[in-house]
């Protein structure tokens, strides 16, 4: 079943990837090949699971199960010393512990998503993107893309990759009329966005996790990073701007939509968006609950606030304005796809898999901590960065001798900041910010790795480049 698991992912991985030759979208694909491998991963659980290093390794866990299985007469032989397993209590185990752990998790991500589609689609049917559209006189390819990888990358920084590729994909749209021009903007704004998040202790999950278990702390990491992360944006943007020729056309509004909304509206409803959006870390740091908590209270506010202001008006065609017609706007396919690809990554990480791979990395590359974050960036390209993290974090300890810089704020910690939130930028799906911009616009997997992957694997080379050579200085300051 182990290896059966490795050969489904592969197989679930390849139809993503061929959505369009095959005609099968993604996110059936990945929602098969999610419960797919939980269901290969609970038949063969008995010889996956250490039940000893469970006991190691979270013992309140441990206890719990043992409880339960106690109580229901699952084993036959009971004790801390090799109990002997039914079947009913690993299914038990798999469903009740393992599977719901990741659940949470994915579901934290997921309603973090569906919130902030929200808010960029009410804003969008507000016409609130128009204040900013208007302030955009260019047409020129090349300054229009370096201005708006430019806004993603700082604006990454203060949201985050995930919720600044929505609102950037969603702002091309009012740009741009070009299907392959708008889908080259679109996946600079993800390197941007990839890009920007590095460097930032709010900017991508991969780094709020270094900077919540304290392997890195605010201003060092803003310091040391920020340069290697731009190179990473830059090497790209420099690259593209030969490629690049000749003025975007601006899509055709239809002037009827002027009368929907006023410009005091506009403006208010941009202004609530981006504040509802930008309070999302604010009301992290100061209740210490999930990001998504905030993304749905920035919702809440914002949907009452829309009912009390159209309350009189909705009538003909501003019904369109109401939350639960945006609602029915919202690309649920993406979150869908979402959710399959977590769930299949989970199973691997549950499985054991990941951590032979995390094994593996150490071994082969003799504890080269330059090597095996550039290994772990490349990986998150193809399978999810937050396990690849965890799993680095797991095996070396805050502090530990066995590798040189894992002191806090060290090199080997900056450095896999930098590597697993620029890394996803090589596949379109090797990042959530990627997962977006692919659901909203409909890239196409293999015109992606064609067009772009090489440049994003330069750029993401160039920053490492740019950290290997700047880190002996910065350590020195």
């Amino acid at each position: 079943m182990f290896i059966a698991m490795v050969v489904v992912f592969i197989l679930g991985y390849t139809m993503i990837a061929l959505e369009h030759p095959i005609k099968v979208d993604k996110a059936a694909s990945a929602l098969l090949t999610g419960v797919v491998l939980w269901v290969l991963f609970v038949f063969g659980a008995d010889g996956m699971i250490d039940f000893s290093e469970m006991l190691k390794s979270d013992p309140t866990k441990w206890k719990a199960f043992l409880h339960y299985v106690e109580d229901a007469g699952m084993t036959s032989k009971l004790g801390m010393d090799q109990p002997v397993w039914g079947l009913e209590a690993i299914s038990y185990y798999v469903t009740h512990f393992e599977l719901l752990h990741h659940l949470g998790e994915i579901a934290e991500i997921l309603f973090f998503l569906l919130g902030a589609m929200t808010i960029v689609e009410i804003v969008d049917q507000h016409q609130g993107f128009k204040v900013i559209t208007d302030k955009i006189k260019t047409t020129n390819k090349v300054k229009l893309l370096w201005i708006l990888s430019f806004l993603t990358f700082f604006m990454s920084a203060a949201l985050d990759n995930l919720t600044t590729t929505i609102v950037m994909v969603a702002l091309l749209r009012k740009l741009i009329s070009d299907k392959e021009t708008r889908w080259f903007f679109a996946s600079m704004v993800v390197l941007a966005a990839n890009a920007g998040g590095a460097w930032s202790p709010i900017g991508d999950v991969t780094t709020i996790m270094l900077w919540v278990k304290g392997q890195v702390t605010t201003l060092p990491i803003i310091l040391d990073v920020v340069i290697p992360s731009m190179a990473a944006m830059v090497v790209p943007l420099i690259v593209m701007s030969f490629i690049m020729k000749g003025d975007v056309t601006r899509p055709v509004v239809d002037g009827g939509d002027a009368e929907f909304t006023t410009s005091r509206q506009r403006v208010f409803i941009l202004i609530l968006g981006v504040a509802s959006l930008l309070f999302v870390p604010v009301f992290k740091t100061v209740t210490h609950l999930p990001p998504y908590m905030g993304m749905l209270l920035g919702l809440g506010n914002m949907w009452l606030v829309t009912e009390i202001m159209h309350r009189d008006k909705l009538i003909g065609g501003k019904k369109h304005l109401k939350v639960t017609s945006v609602l029915s706007k919202v690309d649920v396919p993406t979150v869908l796809f979402f959710l399959g690809i977590l769930t299949a990554v989970a199973a691997l990480q549950s499985a054991g898999h990941l951590n032979l791979l995390a094994g593996w990395l150490d071994e082969t590359t003799n504890q080269n901590i330059y090597i095996i974050n550039l290994a772990i960036g490349v990986l998150s390209a193809i399978v999810d960065n937050v396990p690849l993290v965890a799993g680095a974090m797991g095996m070396y300890d805050i502090g530990a001798t066995n590798l040189p810089g894992l002191e806090v704020d060290g090199q080997f910690w900056q450095f896999l900041a930098y590597c697993a939130g620029t890394g996803g930028s090589i596949l379109i799906i090797g990042s959530a910010a990627g997962v977006a911009a692919m659901g909203m616009e409909k890239i196409d997997f293999i015109w992606y790795l064609k067009k772009i992957s090489l440049l994003a694997l330069l750029g993401y080379l160039a920053g490492a480049a740019v950290y290997y050579f700047l880190g002996p200085i910065t350590a020195m300051l």
